[in-house]
Protein backbone atom coordinates (compact mmCIF):
# COMPACT_ATOMS: atom_id res chain seq x y z
CA UNK A 1 0.00 0.00 0.00
CA UNK A 2 1.48 3.34 -0.96
CA UNK A 3 0.25 7.02 1.24
CA UNK A 4 0.69 9.96 0.62
CA UNK A 5 -0.50 13.37 1.75
CA UNK A 6 -2.20 16.47 -0.39
CA UNK A 7 -1.30 19.87 -0.16
CA UNK A 8 -4.30 21.36 0.94
CA UNK A 9 -3.41 24.38 2.63
CA UNK A 10 -3.77 23.32 5.98
CA UNK A 11 -1.22 22.28 8.20
CA UNK A 12 -1.36 18.41 7.85
CA UNK A 13 -2.85 18.08 4.53
CA UNK A 14 -5.31 15.52 3.07
CA UNK A 15 -4.36 11.76 2.86
CA UNK A 16 -4.16 10.03 -0.26
CA UNK A 17 -3.78 6.26 -1.16
CA UNK A 18 -1.83 5.90 -4.13
CA UNK A 19 -1.14 3.15 -6.68
CA UNK A 20 1.42 1.24 -7.13
CA UNK A 21 2.66 2.97 -10.23
CA UNK A 22 1.98 6.01 -8.35
CA UNK A 23 -0.34 7.22 -11.31
CA UNK A 24 -3.61 7.23 -9.39
CA UNK A 25 -5.05 8.62 -6.27
CA UNK A 26 -7.63 8.72 -4.37
CA UNK A 27 -9.04 10.53 -1.17
CA UNK A 28 -8.44 8.62 1.73
CA UNK A 29 -11.30 7.69 4.41
CA UNK A 30 -9.28 8.95 7.38
CA UNK A 31 -8.01 12.98 7.27
CA UNK A 32 -4.23 12.47 7.58
CA UNK A 33 -1.94 10.50 8.18
CA UNK A 34 -1.85 11.13 11.70
CA UNK A 35 -4.76 10.21 12.25
CA UNK A 36 -4.39 7.04 11.15
CA UNK A 37 -0.84 6.01 12.29
CA UNK A 38 -3.18 6.63 15.94
CA UNK A 39 -5.43 3.86 15.24
CA UNK A 40 -4.01 1.91 12.61
CA UNK A 41 -5.55 -1.57 13.44
CA UNK A 42 -8.80 0.19 12.35
CA UNK A 43 -7.05 2.81 10.02
CA UNK A 44 -5.05 -0.28 7.43
CA UNK A 45 -7.96 -2.01 6.54
CA UNK A 46 -10.03 0.62 5.17
CA UNK A 47 -7.24 2.23 3.45
CA UNK A 48 -6.15 -1.04 1.93
CA UNK A 49 -9.71 -1.64 0.59
CA UNK A 50 -8.86 1.86 -1.05
CA UNK A 51 -5.96 0.63 -2.61
CA UNK A 52 -7.50 -2.57 -3.88
CA UNK A 53 -9.97 -0.52 -5.37
CA UNK A 54 -7.41 1.80 -7.37
CA UNK A 55 -5.31 -1.33 -8.84
CA UNK A 56 -8.48 -2.80 -9.95
CA UNK A 57 -9.87 0.23 -11.62
CA UNK A 58 -12.89 0.49 -9.58
CA UNK A 59 -12.38 3.42 -7.42
CA UNK A 60 -14.90 6.29 -8.07
CA UNK A 61 -13.33 9.64 -7.12
CA UNK A 62 -9.66 8.57 -8.10
CA UNK A 63 -7.43 11.47 -10.20
CA UNK A 64 -3.96 11.68 -11.71
CA UNK A 65 -1.72 11.61 -8.89
CA UNK A 66 0.94 14.83 -9.35
CA UNK A 67 3.82 14.54 -7.15
CA UNK A 68 4.31 18.37 -7.46
CA UNK A 69 1.26 18.77 -4.83
CA UNK A 70 2.40 16.58 -2.26
CA UNK A 71 3.83 17.50 0.78
CA UNK A 72 6.35 15.30 2.94
CA UNK A 73 3.48 12.13 3.80
CA UNK A 74 3.86 12.88 7.28
CA UNK A 75 4.30 16.74 7.13
CA UNK A 76 5.02 17.11 11.19
CA UNK A 77 5.56 14.66 13.55
CA UNK A 78 5.98 14.43 17.17
CA UNK A 79 9.70 13.07 16.80
CA UNK A 80 12.25 12.52 14.63
CA UNK A 81 14.88 10.50 15.33
CA UNK A 82 17.77 10.04 13.04
CA UNK A 83 20.53 7.03 13.78
CA UNK A 84 23.98 6.88 11.90
CA UNK A 85 23.42 3.24 10.64
CA UNK A 86 25.78 2.50 8.16
CA UNK A 87 29.42 2.80 9.76
CA UNK A 88 31.94 3.05 6.96
CA UNK A 89 30.07 6.67 6.47
CA UNK A 90 31.51 7.00 10.02
CA UNK A 91 34.71 5.68 9.17
CA UNK A 92 35.82 7.30 6.48
CA UNK A 93 34.76 10.71 8.00
CA UNK A 94 37.27 9.97 11.42
CA UNK A 95 40.21 8.66 8.63
CA UNK A 96 39.71 12.04 6.53
CA UNK A 97 39.62 14.59 9.02
CA UNK A 98 41.19 12.57 12.05
CA UNK A 99 38.52 12.70 14.48
CA UNK A 100 38.47 10.57 17.36
CA UNK A 101 37.10 7.61 17.63
CA UNK A 102 33.65 7.09 19.43
CA UNK A 103 33.79 4.14 21.92
CA UNK A 104 31.52 1.41 21.61
CA UNK A 105 30.08 2.59 18.05
CA UNK A 106 30.14 -1.12 16.90
CA UNK A 107 27.96 -2.21 19.31
CA UNK A 108 25.39 0.84 20.07
CA UNK A 109 23.59 3.11 17.28
CA UNK A 110 24.60 6.78 16.81
CA UNK A 111 21.46 8.93 17.45
CA UNK A 112 20.48 12.22 17.39
CA UNK A 113 16.92 13.91 18.06
CA UNK A 114 15.73 16.35 14.76
CA UNK A 115 13.19 18.82 14.14
CA UNK A 116 10.03 16.77 12.80
CA UNK A 117 7.89 19.94 12.87
CA UNK A 118 8.64 21.32 9.16
CA UNK A 119 9.40 18.88 6.82
CA UNK A 120 9.70 19.45 3.70
CA UNK A 121 7.84 17.96 0.14
CA UNK A 122 9.21 15.88 -2.43
CA UNK A 123 9.29 19.50 -4.36
CA UNK A 124 10.08 22.14 -2.20
CA UNK A 125 12.66 23.92 -2.38
CA UNK A 126 15.79 24.00 -0.16
CA UNK A 127 15.76 27.84 1.67
CA UNK A 128 18.66 28.37 3.50
CA UNK A 129 20.25 31.98 4.25
CA UNK A 130 23.56 31.25 3.21
CA UNK A 131 25.76 28.83 0.58
CA UNK A 132 28.79 29.60 2.93
CA UNK A 133 26.91 27.90 5.89
CA UNK A 134 28.31 24.36 3.66
CA UNK A 135 25.12 22.91 2.18
CA UNK A 136 24.99 19.32 1.99
CA UNK A 137 22.26 16.43 0.76
CA UNK A 138 21.88 13.25 2.81
CA UNK A 139 19.95 10.33 1.10
CA UNK A 140 18.54 8.35 3.71
CA UNK A 141 15.24 6.20 4.41
CA UNK A 142 13.45 6.21 7.75
CA UNK A 143 10.51 3.98 9.00
CA UNK A 144 7.38 5.36 10.63
CA UNK A 145 6.37 3.32 13.48
CA UNK A 146 2.66 3.38 15.85
CA UNK A 147 3.46 3.00 19.49
CA UNK A 148 6.54 1.55 20.55
CA UNK A 149 6.59 0.55 24.18
CA UNK A 150 9.70 1.19 26.66
CA UNK A 151 11.99 -1.79 26.56
CA UNK A 152 11.10 -2.77 23.30
CA UNK A 153 13.53 -5.21 21.96
CA UNK A 154 14.73 -5.31 18.37
CA UNK A 155 12.84 -7.91 17.52
CA UNK A 156 9.52 -6.84 18.67
CA UNK A 157 10.15 -3.21 17.19
CA UNK A 158 10.07 -4.96 14.21
CA UNK A 159 6.25 -5.21 14.26
CA UNK A 160 5.40 -1.85 15.07
CA UNK A 161 7.12 -0.84 11.39
CA UNK A 162 3.93 0.49 9.76
CA UNK A 163 5.55 2.54 6.76
CA UNK A 164 9.05 3.45 4.97
CA UNK A 165 9.50 6.61 3.96
CA UNK A 166 12.86 7.88 1.71
CA UNK A 167 14.56 10.92 2.91
CA UNK A 168 16.80 14.15 2.43
CA UNK A 169 18.03 14.86 5.82
CA UNK A 170 19.95 18.93 4.46
CA UNK A 171 23.01 19.09 6.68
CA UNK A 172 24.77 22.81 7.02
CA UNK A 173 28.83 21.29 7.43
CA UNK A 174 30.36 24.19 8.65
CA UNK A 175 27.74 24.70 11.73
CA UNK A 176 27.93 21.19 12.60
CA UNK A 177 31.78 20.89 14.31
CA UNK A 178 31.27 23.34 16.61
CA UNK A 179 27.19 21.55 17.63
CA UNK A 180 29.24 18.08 17.87
CA UNK A 181 32.02 19.44 20.33
CA UNK A 182 29.30 21.02 22.53
CA UNK A 183 28.06 17.95 23.40
CA UNK A 184 24.07 19.00 23.37
CA UNK A 185 23.61 17.53 19.43
CA UNK A 186 22.62 19.29 16.11
CA UNK A 187 20.41 22.30 16.34
CA UNK A 188 21.64 24.83 13.53
CA UNK A 189 23.51 22.39 11.44
CA UNK A 190 20.13 20.59 10.66
CA UNK A 191 17.31 22.36 8.76
CA UNK A 192 14.61 21.04 7.23
CA UNK A 193 14.27 17.78 5.85
CA UNK A 194 12.68 16.46 2.89
CA UNK A 195 11.20 13.18 1.74
CA UNK A 196 9.88 11.42 -1.47
CA UNK A 197 5.81 12.13 -2.07
CA UNK A 198 4.93 8.57 -0.84
CA UNK A 199 4.88 6.25 2.04
CA UNK A 200 5.03 2.35 1.57
CA UNK A 201 4.31 -0.58 3.67
CA UNK A 202 6.91 -2.67 4.04
CA UNK A 203 5.23 -5.63 1.79
CA UNK A 204 5.58 -3.07 -1.21
CA UNK A 205 9.11 -4.12 -1.42
CA UNK A 206 8.77 -7.83 -1.35
CA UNK A 207 11.78 -9.70 -0.60
CA UNK A 208 13.81 -6.34 -0.38
CA UNK A 209 12.48 -5.89 3.08
CA UNK A 210 14.28 -8.60 5.63
CA UNK A 211 16.36 -8.57 8.33
CA UNK A 212 14.76 -4.72 9.00
CA UNK A 213 16.74 -3.20 6.17
CA UNK A 214 16.02 -1.86 2.76
CA UNK A 215 18.09 -3.99 0.05
CA UNK A 216 17.46 -1.67 -2.95
CA UNK A 217 19.59 1.49 -4.49
CA UNK A 218 19.31 4.98 -3.83
CA UNK A 219 19.83 6.62 -6.73
CA UNK A 220 21.58 10.01 -6.50
CA UNK A 221 22.06 12.80 -9.34
CA UNK A 222 23.49 16.46 -8.87
CA UNK A 223 22.29 18.77 -11.47
CA UNK A 224 21.46 15.48 -13.70
CA UNK A 225 24.69 13.79 -13.01
CA UNK A 226 25.37 11.06 -10.79
CA UNK A 227 25.91 10.96 -7.66
CA UNK A 228 25.70 7.95 -6.06
CA UNK A 229 23.80 4.87 -5.71
CA UNK A 230 24.40 3.36 -2.45
CA UNK A 231 22.40 -0.20 -1.39
CA UNK A 232 20.60 0.44 1.95
CA UNK A 233 21.06 -3.38 2.90
CA UNK A 234 24.55 -2.58 4.34
CA UNK A 235 23.28 -0.79 7.14
CA UNK A 236 25.23 -2.27 10.38
CA UNK A 237 22.19 -1.72 12.58
CA UNK A 238 18.74 -2.56 11.04
CA UNK A 239 15.83 -0.52 12.15
CA UNK A 240 14.65 -3.00 15.08
CA UNK A 241 18.06 -2.46 16.30
CA UNK A 242 17.63 1.41 15.98
CA UNK A 243 13.82 1.44 17.30
CA UNK A 244 14.69 -0.26 20.04
CA UNK A 245 17.87 1.98 20.97
CA UNK A 246 15.45 4.89 20.84
CA UNK A 247 12.92 2.82 23.39
CA UNK A 248 15.37 1.73 25.42
CA UNK A 249 14.39 4.71 28.13
CA UNK A 250 11.03 5.71 27.04
CA UNK A 251 8.18 5.20 24.87
CA UNK A 252 7.63 6.48 21.49
CA UNK A 253 4.30 7.67 20.40
CA UNK A 254 2.47 6.77 17.07
CA UNK A 255 4.40 9.16 13.97
CA UNK A 256 7.48 8.75 15.06
CA UNK A 257 10.20 8.04 12.34
CA UNK A 258 13.15 6.68 13.00
CA UNK A 259 16.16 7.47 10.02
CA UNK A 260 18.70 5.23 8.82
CA UNK A 261 21.32 8.21 8.87
CA UNK A 262 23.61 8.48 5.47
CA UNK A 263 23.57 5.70 2.87
CA UNK A 264 26.61 4.08 2.63
CA UNK A 265 28.50 1.15 1.35
CA UNK A 266 32.15 0.30 1.35
CA UNK A 267 32.67 -0.06 -2.20
CA UNK A 268 33.67 2.86 -3.99
CA UNK A 269 32.10 2.12 -7.15
CA UNK A 270 28.65 2.73 -5.00
CA UNK A 271 29.35 6.66 -4.91
CA UNK A 272 27.74 8.38 -1.73
CA UNK A 273 24.76 9.83 -0.67
CA UNK A 274 25.97 12.86 0.90
CA UNK A 275 29.01 15.49 -0.20
CA UNK A 276 30.50 14.86 2.95
CA UNK A 277 31.48 11.83 2.28
CA UNK A 278 32.45 12.40 -1.22
CA UNK A 279 35.05 14.75 0.09
CA UNK A 280 36.42 12.21 2.61
CA UNK A 281 37.12 10.14 0.21
CA UNK A 282 38.90 12.87 -1.99
CA UNK A 283 40.81 13.85 1.10
CA UNK A 284 41.96 9.76 1.55
CA UNK A 285 42.81 9.75 -2.14
CA UNK A 286 44.16 13.15 -3.02
CA UNK A 287 45.14 14.58 0.36
CA UNK A 288 42.48 17.28 0.23
CA UNK A 289 38.60 17.60 -0.70
CA UNK A 290 37.96 18.39 -4.86
CA UNK A 291 34.13 18.53 -4.79
CA UNK A 292 32.26 21.94 -3.46
CA UNK A 293 29.41 22.34 -1.30
CA UNK A 294 25.95 23.22 -2.95
CA UNK A 295 25.61 26.62 -3.92
CA UNK A 296 22.67 28.39 -4.96
CA UNK A 297 20.77 27.35 -7.97
CA UNK A 298 21.85 23.61 -7.55
CA UNK A 299 19.71 20.86 -8.26
CA UNK A 300 19.23 16.98 -6.45
CA UNK A 301 17.19 13.90 -7.63
CA UNK A 302 16.45 11.05 -5.21
CA UNK A 303 15.02 8.22 -6.15
CA UNK A 304 14.44 4.08 -5.00
CA UNK A 305 13.36 2.01 -8.19
CA UNK A 306 11.64 -1.74 -7.20
CA UNK A 307 12.48 -5.00 -8.82
CA UNK A 308 9.70 -3.90 -11.40
CA UNK A 309 12.03 -1.17 -12.23
CA UNK A 310 9.16 1.56 -10.80
CA UNK A 311 9.69 4.22 -8.49
CA UNK A 312 8.99 2.93 -5.42
CA UNK A 313 8.67 6.03 -3.27
CA UNK A 314 8.25 8.55 -6.17
CA UNK A 315 11.50 10.98 -6.55
CA UNK A 316 12.68 13.75 -4.51
CA UNK A 317 13.55 16.35 -7.15
CA UNK A 318 14.81 19.91 -5.49
CA UNK A 319 16.73 23.04 -5.92
CA UNK A 320 18.68 24.80 -3.82
CA UNK A 321 17.76 28.72 -3.28
CA UNK A 322 18.36 31.91 -0.72
CA UNK A 323 16.01 32.32 1.69
CA UNK A 324 14.20 35.71 1.56
CA UNK A 325 15.22 38.02 4.22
Amino acid sequence: MKLATLRDGSRDGQLLVVSRDLARALPAPITTLQAALDDWPQAEPRLRECFDALQAGTAAGSFAFDPQQAMAPLPRAYQWCDGSAFLNHGTLMQRAFNLAPIEGVEHTPLMYQGAGDDFLGPCEDIRLPSAAQGIDFEGEFAVVVDDVPLGCSAQQALGHIKLLVQVNDVSLRALAPREMRTGFGFLQAKPSSAFAPVAVTPDELGPAWRDGRVHLALHIQRNGQWFGHPDGGEMNFGFGELIAHAALTRRLGAGTLVGSGTVSNAQRSAGSACIAERRAIETLDHGAPRTEFLQFGERLRMEVFGADRQSLFGAIDQRVVQANG
